[in-house]
């Protein structure tokens, strides 16, 4: 049944992931395409904005597919994960946390799915078990999670400074 469960968990939160990068990269589903996602990072003032783009699409994409399968799955939920983290800390933390209203709700529910699926590993209804991948554990967690906290705060600290607030002359 623990096979069976984490199979379901992945394939529902993997493909959803994925639908969220083709919509950055394709523009599918009334997404922004890689145009509309390279502004909406010049946007949040991510520098320099196409290369971040194109990494956090592609890591949503192919990390969304790779979770579905279970292919490597240590890297794929990584790859969510700074996503993830990224899109809280710049997008979705000032609206609180129920997603009505801009929140993170959503992207910690992601969080938490890719965390439990890191944790207890892909199930043997994937590639991974197929292939008989294994990654040492706990190394591979710590050492990647790491890795995924520096690149976020890499990511994070490229923004660009918050341009100065115009100032409207006194009316007397």
């Amino acid at each position: 049944m623990l096979a069976l469960a984490l199979l379901i968990l992945r394939v529902v939160i993997g493909l959803t992931v994925a639908a969220h990068g083709a919509q950055k990269l394709f523009g599918w589903w009334d997404g922004p395409g890689m145009k509309g996602w390279t502004g909406a990072m010049n946007h949040m003032r991510i520098r320099p904005a196409t290369p971040w783009a194109w990494m956090s699409a592609f890591a949503e994409f192919f990390g969304g597919i790779g979770l579905a399968v279970g292919f490597l799955t240590p890297l794929p939920s990584l790859a969510i994960a700074g996503s993830m983290l990224v899109a809280i800390a710049l997008v979705h933390w000032p609206h609180g946390f129920f997603t009505s209203k801009g929140g993170f709700e959503f992207n910690l529910s992601i969080l938490a799915a890719i965390a439990a699926i890191a944790l207890a590993g892909p199930g043997a209804y994937s590639l991974d078990a197929a292939l008989r991948i294994n990654f040492p554990e706990p190394i591979t967690l710590i050492v990647g999670t790491i890795l995924l906290l520096i690149g976020v705060i890499v990511a994070l600290g490229t923004r660009a400074p918050e341009p100065a607030a115009e100032t409207k002359p006194q009316v007397t």
